[in-house]
């Protein structure tokens, strides 16, 4: 199943241009909508997709993607639609990859065995489960990867050379380097500081270094990806969701349009990144 994400990587890298990393909130603010904009993200120019799990009680993001877990959990959304949603999305396009992002929680509660069958079956490439650190590997890491199901890391501007080895050790897929200490949906950080980073970690491993935290505009995403193998994507589409919603929270007929009006415009972003790098 990795071979999907390989093989986008591989892809991009022959095109010399960096990926975009999309994430969005699983069933924010409905079913419905959230698969509209699933299926929307390639067409606007999404590498990959990053799928969010909705959880109670997420201790890492900021307030916008906190909201569209409330909004999803509001709408009935569990991890079982979660699964779903990929499942749905598969009909129509087999070969963008899917990271599940989110909490060990959800995850431990549905069962560790049967989360991982139903994942494979919903054409889930990767697993990205913030608080869950190296020492935990048994928990999931390791019992994914022998399911063929990349674990995907995050290193931050704090790993240093100490502990990246650790962090690197069962990763899989791509390392995703979060370019500022806090929480999601900050200010942009400078970007020779990134490249920097970058550079540090691929000293360590072969996998593409896909850098997230910050990104909004599409001069946001050039500036990125002029040093790194894909720039990720989150709170900015979280935000166009939110502000497409009427005033209690439902969909609206302009919401899938919105994200993918963002989304084309970040793609244009990292497609003209390596043009300018290379003259």
């Amino acid at each position: 199943m990795t071979a999907r994400m390989d093989k986008r990587f591989a892809d991009l890298k022959a095109e010399g241009r960096p990926a975009l990393v999309t994430y969005f909130m699983g069933g924010d603010p409905d079913y419905e909508t959230s698969l509209g904009i699933m299926k929307a993200l390639p067409e606007a120019g999404s590498d990959v997709i990053e799928l969010g799990m909705p959880f109670s009680d997420p201790m890492a993001d900021g307030p916008a993607i906190q909201m569209a877990g409330q909004r999803a959990l509001k709408g009935g959304q569990t991890l079982k639609k979660t699964l779903q949603l990929a499942s749905d999305f598969r009909k129509t396009d087999d070969a963008t990859p899917i990271v599940m992002m989110g909490y060990y929680n959800p995850i431990y509660v549905y069962g560790v065995e049967k989360f991982l069958d139903d994942a494979l079956a919903a054409g889930i490439d990767g697993l990205i489960v913030v608080d869950l650190p190296p020492e935990m590997d048994d928990e999931l890491c390791i019992p994914a990867i022998k399911k063929g199901i990349n674990f995907i890391r995050l290193a931050t501007p704090t790993t240093d050379e100490k502990r990246l080895p650790t962090v690197l050790r069962n990763t899989s897929g791509f390392v995703y380097y979060v370019s500022m200490t806090g929480i999601t949906g900050s200010a942009l950080p400078d970007p020779s500081l990134v490249s920097g980073a970058v550079k540090r970690i691929k000293q360590h491993t072969n996998l593409p270094v896909c850098v997230g935290f910050g990104v909004k505009t599409a001069d946001h995403a050039k500036v990125i990806g002029n040093s790194a193998d894909g720039v990720v994507v989150g709170t900015a589409i979280v935000n166009q969701v939110a502000t497409s919603l009427t005033k209690d929270g439902k969909a609206t007929a302009d919401t899938v349009q919105a994200v993918a009006t963002l989304v084309r415009g970040l793609s244009t972003g990292t497609r003209s990144a390596r043009l300018v790098a290379a003259e």
